[in-house]
């Protein structure tokens, strides 16, 4: 199987348009590549979230918009089964922006979350944050930002593997239309 691990920052509360994304590819165990972008999200930035990622619209002023990042995301993400942590907000934050730019790519892409993962591998950690996971298995983290998260995941998703624990047990759809998860 074939894993595009991505996380996502937004420049807002109302989660609707991405400031960067990363994507780190998983095949036969390995982390094969990894893609990052700041992205343009036409749109203003909340004081909260530019504190939070470090992305202001100064960053962004040469960065592709969504649609633009698109031409190299889509061969990323597609074919795939997408992995986040905490995944239905990534992917929720996915279909909002595929909407905004009139893209039409899949109604239903499988997924993976590496927080319900995690909660199968290491129960009795105190919470199944990001950054607590990756202190617990010492893997490298720059929190809140798209290419170290998305790295960081793709990491938690091979030490889950490796610890026994098989992501097609925790395999959903997602319905991108509808912005949620189905049976």
């Amino acid at each position: 199987m074939r894993y595009a691990v991505f996380d996502v920052e937004t420049p807002n509360e109302r989660n609707d348009r991405m400031s960067a994304i990363g994507v780190a590819v998983v095949e036969q165990g390995e982390i094969t590549q990894s893609f990052f972008t700041l992205i343009d999200p036409e749109t203003y930035f909340a004081p909260f979230n530019m504190q939070l990622t470090g992305i202001t619209p100064e960053r962004v002023l040469h960065a592709p918009n969504f649609g633009q990042a698109w031409e190299r995301l889509c061969p990323l993400l597609s074919d795939s089964v997408l992995v986040a942590h905490n995944a239905p907000f990534d992917l929720s934050v996915l279909a909002r922006c595929l909407r905004a730019y009139c893209i039409d790519w899949e109604q239903y892409v499988p997924y993976v979350c590496t927080v319900r993962m995690t909660r199968a591998a290491l129960p009795d950690l105190p919470d199944h944050r990001l950054n607590t996971l990756c202190d617990h298995w010492h893997i490298p983290l720059d929190h809140h930002r798209a290419d170290s998260d998305s790295l960081a995941c793709a990491h938690l998703l091979l030490r889950c593997m490796q610890s026994g624990v098989p992501p097609q047990r925790f395999l959903r759809k997602y319905d991108l239309l509808e912005r949620k998860a189905v049976k």
